[in-house]
């Protein structure tokens, strides 16, 4: 069945987290779960330690910014991410991960670990929203053809450093930037990969999670003043 993923027992096991304070969250948790993962929403720091992963959503990226930071998650995110969590961003959510931001507000932050720089907005307006074609590097079943990508004021990559692997650019104008990428276990998209019935980047990101999960526990113990019962609910 093109674009559709068929859960395997393995994958099951994974636990990642939505962020789940502003943005796509729904659409994040159900193409986990049709990609093979047991995906749970996260608004607290307890939840948060209790997943091996992250997904960021898509968004408005300066109104989850302050939210995290409202419901004290920043710290712990970037805690996490610090320590090697796999993170997958989808727009607003490649701009918090992403390492530097251009265009952004001047008390905007971004929760950092992919060496890139982004352009806030970089395609335009909502009525410059847009639906394309793309080669996607790495997605499960290349077979099954070019990805459907929603571009909903979405920002682009300037700028990659040397460990960044870029796996996707799409033509725009004159230009070609880059809308997707992937460092160590970071994965972002300037696009909405949640919005389409196609699950095949939502799979490779369970992929990447499993990978890690085989060699390493990715989560962390509860933070000072949480109990274990608020770290287990």
């Amino acid at each position: 069945m093109s674009g559709g993923s068929t859960p395997s027992a393995v994958a099951s096991h994974v636990l990642i987290g939505v962020l789940a304070v502003q943005g796509d969250v729904r659409e994040h948790l159900r193409a986990l779960t049709l990609a093979g993962a047991e995906a749970v929403p996260v608004r607290r720091p307890a939840e948060l330690a209790a997943v091996d992963a992250m997904v960021i959503p898509g968004g408005e990226s300066t109104t989850i910014d302050r939210l995290i930071r409202i419901f004290d998650l920043a710290g712990p995110l970037r805690e996490r991410l610090g320590a090697g969590m796999p993170a997958f961003g989808s727009c607003a959510g490649m701009i918090l991960l992403a390492d530097r931001m251009l265009d952004g507000r001047s008390d905007q932050q971004t929760l950092g670990g992919l060496d890139i720089t982004v352009r806030r907005n970089a395609f335009g307006r909502q009525v410059d929203s847009f639906e394309c074609d793309l080669q996607v590097s790495d997605l499960p079943r290349a077979q099954d053809g070019p990805f459907r990508a929603v571009f909903i004021r979405a920002p682009w990559v300037e700028q990659v450093g040397d460990g960044v692997e870029v796996l996707a650019t799409v033509a725009h104008d004159e230009r070609r930037p880059v809308v997707a990428v992937r460092q160590g276990q970071l994965l972002a998209t300037s696009f909405h990969p949640e919005l389409t019935e196609d699950h095949r980047v939502h799979a490779l990101f369970v992929q990447m999670v499993r990978e890690h999960t085989d060699t390493i526990d990715t989560r962390s113990a509860p933070t000072a003043g949480t109990t274990n019962e608020e770290a287990e609910r």
